[in-house]
């Protein structure tokens, strides 16, 4: 028996905005004044993917000329109207729930923190408060729906027992990871504006755009919650699995929510990255028939990918290199339009486990920003920025050899040691990036020369943390294998 119908998430506060706390999707589309996605960065990945197929739903615009006429305004104009034409199709639960099979009703009902990162169930280890189960209201299962559709970690949480359509042979016992996720956990990278409304219409595709991207041979396609498969192989299905709002929902659980739980089945398997399915926020490089992805990983911040993720600037098109169509196909766009432009890059790293995708021992969520100036980005810009990226990568290095050296002199083991003198050190330049940022915008090198000087202290304060000086065996090996940064500053 269906749930009866009620939270329509049109109306009903259940989207993490910054300085708002929650609010409903008609308030993302007719309030200016929303600065920010909240939530963490997985969650912001995913609301920004839906927030994107509704604009796109509600309006594609042809061409740069077009998009450059809608603006923020006329996106948000045209997606409220989408939105109370369309309202009756965004109710969580009834005979036609958001996003939802009701034919998965027989799939083993799990409990709602079998399908959450962090939570701890069956037979795991509770480490801390976080990791315990706790009821959801509906706005925390609607964030989750929304999440598990690209985001799923694979493994046999699952009840793949379950199969739709007849004769369908791609299930196992184990569920594949979400496609937005994949093996070890994509890194996504949008581009980011002064407000909410600014950020979706920066980040809009249009028609031009699509006759581009080859890898989706129906384009746009229709947005799942117009039209729901009926199984993992039904035609509707492989409409999603070869167009871009396929990629944006792709659907890869078939989900029924429940009032203490949810049934849970693999749903739409998508092509994966080196297969060719890919989402535009992932930077992606081919060579020949090998295929490699940028990953999230906590021991090197998003901004560290800067120069992967920007090297279309350099006018150069090298096979090999890496590719974010999100930011090839909208950066020279902002960069026309705008002063200014943010770029913002997250994710969730995760490791497998016995066939469990799983989060655990450093794995954790990862984000940051930056802020460029339109009139300055090009090929000087990035020449002088990667210059500089390569030069803190060597300090990198330096500050590895010396602290193990350190260690080493006093027949010590100091690998540990030497990674986290790396960490503060990166750390350290993470507060200068923006300085950073601007300074490679200065051909005459001086303000470069400025925070060199600053990123060589980091380097000798990240040895010094990690170097005690406290014993005279200690001063001789901490004086005999200081960082020598003086290459670095010349």
């Amino acid at each position: 028996m269906p749930l009866s119908q009620r939270f329509n998430l049109v109306d009903e506060p259940w989207v993490p905005v910054v300085g708002k706390g929650l609010v409903s999707l008609g308030a993302i589309f007719s309030d200016h004044q929303l600065s920010a996605l909240g939530g963490n960065p997985v969650q912001k990945i995913a609301l920004t993917k839906l927030l994107l197929a509704i604009a796109q739903s509600a309006h594609i615009p042809a061409n740069e000329a077009d998009w450059q006429r809608l603006g923020p305004s006329g996106m948000m104009d045209k997606t409220a109207e989408y939105l109370s034409a369309k309202r009756e199709l965004f109710w969580l639960y009834g005979e036609r729930p958001f996003l939802q099979m009701p034919a998965i009703a027989g799939a083993k009902k799990k409990s709602l923190g079998t399908a959450e990162v962090y939570t701890a169930t069956g037979n795991t280890t509770i480490l801390t408060q976080g990791q315990v189960e706790t009821p959801l209201t509906d706005a925390a299962k609607a964030m989750l729906l929304v999440q598990l559709m690209g985001f799923s970690l694979g493994g046999k949480q699952t009840d793949n027992s379950i199969t739709l359509s007849p004769g369908y042979q791609g299930k196992s016992k184990t569920g594949k990871p979400g496609p937005s996720i994949g093996r070890y956990g994509f890194l996504h990278t949008f581009l980011q504006g002064e407000s909410l409304s600014e950020t979706l219409w920066l980040n809009l595709l249009t028609e031009e755009d699509m006759k581009k991207l080859t890898d989706f041979a129906e384009g746009f396609g229709t947005a799942p919650w117009e039209s729901m498969p009926q199984g993992e192989a039904c035609a509707v299905a492989r409409k999603l699995k070869t167009s871009y709002m396929g990629r944006l929902i792709p659907l890869s659980r078939f989900v029924l929510l429940a009032e203490d739980g949810l049934h849970y089945s693999e749903g739409i398997a998508h092509p994966d990255y080196a297969e060719g399915g890919v989402d535009v926020s992932i930077a992606v490089a081919s060579s020949g028939a090998t295929h490699k992805a940028i990953w999230a990983d906590p021991e090197k911040r998003p901004w560290r990918q800067l120069p992967a993720l920007l090297s279309f600037l350099s006018n150069m098109d090298r096979g090999d290199a890496f590719e974010c169509r999100q930011l090839r196909m909208g950066v020279p766009r902002a960069q026309k339009h705008l002063p200014s432009f943010g770029l913002w890059s997250g994710g969730l790293k995760v490791r497998v486990n016995s066939g469990e995708q799983k989060v655990s021992g450093s794995d954790d969520f990862v984000e940051s920003e930056i802020y460029l100036d339109a009139s300055e980005l090009g090929k000087n810009w990035f020449t002088n920025f990667k210059r500089e990226m390569d030069e803190l990568d060597q300090l990198d290095k330096i500050i590895w050899s010396a602290t193990t050296a350190y260690f080493v002199a006093q027949k010590a083991a100091g690998k540990n040691q030497a990674a986290q003198a790396v960490n503060l050190f990166w750390q350290l330049c993470e507060r200068r990036l923006q300085e950073l940022v601007e300074a490679c915008c200065d051909d005459s090198g001086e303000q470069v020369k400025r925070l060199r000087r600053a990123f060589a202290g980091f380097a000798e304060r990240a040895y010094d943390t990690y170097c005690p000086r406290d014993t005279a065996r200690q001063v001789d090996a901490w004086a005999a294998n200081r960082p020598n940064v003086l290459r670095y500053l010349r």
